[in-house]
């Protein structure tokens, strides 16, 4: 081709997933099934009511135009009671955004605080779309290493020297992707605190919050009259409601940040999807008692992804964390490269999973393991090929 492609672009890493998933193509076949461990996708498909719903809103004439930029008024305000019953707090309608998925709102968020030269301070292993999208627009992320032998929790007294003239904003994903960890309330409300010392935002990403080991509220920030000083919170309604395809997401924030929001969502996409708008709408109304089954069932399989680990500890992979939809590994082969060990992993045990390196410096000994896809039977076999992996390193 002729014309020159932005160079910003050559510099940000390939998409991890696409990239994993090409290895499937050196997979041995030795007859036995492919534990796909590698997106967060999950198991069961919507329930039949929201199915049914979908299909009445697609096949009716006003079920196709456009909706406000910002989303459907009653969806906006279904999402701003959702988060004041479960936080206990005030969250108007004026303070949410409707977006085309979570990584959308990031992306809107990032964008409506943050331009070309600033910096935005990023745990260490990252989400690492974030890190993508920063790196895009010319935004510098400040990496926050975590400590992984304390529960991959960061620490805001080390943000906080981190901390510049460019800095303006902070981001926490709780739980957390790719470590499963869950962000104790005083070290997200410390984070606010700084935050709103700094006069930076803090985007909280809490896209898989409805898998919290409780139902109780994993912090108290929207309890807070002052929260929309510092506080831009996001949240999925794919996992929950099994609407990965879809694409709906949602933001709170101040009115004027979502003011700036509005801009970017006009030229961006116009509206969010209108059939996952119709679909977040019934989710909302009709399906508690799903998103409280679904919260249980993942909660009954990290239970069981720790005790299969238990049963197993000779099978030399570490578990350090695990939580929602996620578990990170520490490998057994010293000096090896992460990437290695996952392409032998899938190629040789038919264990998909993403090396830890996809996910920031400093984690060439980890894996993760996205495990929602898998029923809470099949954890016995995989740390059984885990094992046999282990052993075939050490035996060659």
């Amino acid at each position: 081709m002729a014309y020159r492609l932005n160079p910003v672009m050559d510099a940000v890493t390939p998409p991890p997933i696409a990239e994993a998933q090409g290895w499937l193509a050196e997979r041995v076949d030795d007859g036995r099934p492919l534990l796909d461990l590698a997106q967060a996708v999950p198991s069961d498909p919507p329930p039949e009511g929201l199915r049914r719903h979908l299909a009445r809103t697609v096949s009716e004439p006003a079920g196709h135009g456009y909706t406000p930029i910002l989303g459907r008024a009653d969806l906006r305000a279904a999402v701003a009671r959702h988060m004041a019953d479960q936080y206990a707090g005030e969250v108007a309608a004026e303070n949410v955004a409707i977006t085309a998925g979570c990584n959308q709102a990031f992306c809107y968020a990032v964008d409506a605080v943050a331009g070309p030269g600033d910096e935005v301070i990023l745990p260490v292993p990252y989400y690492f779309n974030h890190q993508m999208w920063l790196e895009m627009q010319g935004i510098r992320p400040v990496h926050l290493p975590c400590d992984m032998d304390a529960g991959a929790c960061p620490d805001p007294a080390q943000a906080e020297a981190l901390i510049g003239p460019g800095s303006r904003a902070i981001v926490l994903v709780t739980p957390n992707n790719p470590t499963g960890a869950v962000y104790p309330p005083e070290v997200i409300d410390a984070f606010f605190e700084l935050a709103k010392r700094h006069d930076l935002a803090l985007i909280v990403d809490e896209t898989y919050k409805d898998f919290l080991p409780s139902d109780r509220a994993p912090h108290g920030l929207l309890a807070r009259s002052d929260w929309p000083k510092a506080l831009i919170q996001l949240y999925s309604f794919s996992k929950t409601y099994s609407l990965t395809g879809h694409r709906l997401g949602a933001m709170l924030a101040h009115p004027d940040t979502l003011g700036a929001v509005a801009k970017m969502a006009d030229c961006v996409a116009i509206c969010p999807p209108v059939g996952a708008q119709a679909a977040g709408l019934y989710a909302l109304s009709h399906l508690q008692a799903h998103r409280r089954r679904r919260r249980v069932q993942m909660a009954e399989r990290v239970d069981a992804l720790r005790a299969a680990f238990a049963a197993r500890p000779e099978c030399g992979y570490a578990l350090v964390s695990a939580g929602a939809y996620f578990a990170y590994l520490r490998h057994p082969f010293d000096g090896v490269d992460a990437h290695e060990v996952a392409r032998t992993l899938v190629r040789r045990h038919g264990v998909l999973a993403l090396p830890g390196d996809m996910f920031g410096p400093g984690q060439g000994a980890y894996l993760r393991l996205a495990f929602a896809n898998l029923q809470a039977d099949a954890f016995p076999d995989l740390t059984a090929r885990l094992q046999e992996s282990a052993e075939a390193r050490t035996c060659a």
